[in-house]
């Protein structure tokens, strides 16, 4: 996968509203037909990332995220 790929494609399922990862990943596996699965080892360092960037807002609980765009700027 291209760098940065992932990070879009995590922006563009958000523009759906705040999401849990697991919704986020369904979202990414139907866009791509299954052709690509991203594991909770990527998909949560990703999340962390772009938290830490100040591009998404999240809320973190025991093996479970809530994300959404960061809608401060």
């Amino acid at each position: 996968m291209v760098r940065g790929t992932l990070d879009l494609l995590i922006l563009k399922a958000l523009t759906w509203g705040p999401q849990h990862g697991y919704a986020i990943n369904s979202v990414i596996k139907d866009w791509t037909e299954g052709a690509l699965l991203v594991e909770e080892g990527a998909l949560y360092p990703a999340l962390y990332r772009m938290e830490a960037k100040g591009w998404i807002d999240a809320e973190w609980g025991f093996r479970k995220i809530i994300a959404g765009p960061n809608t401060t700027g």
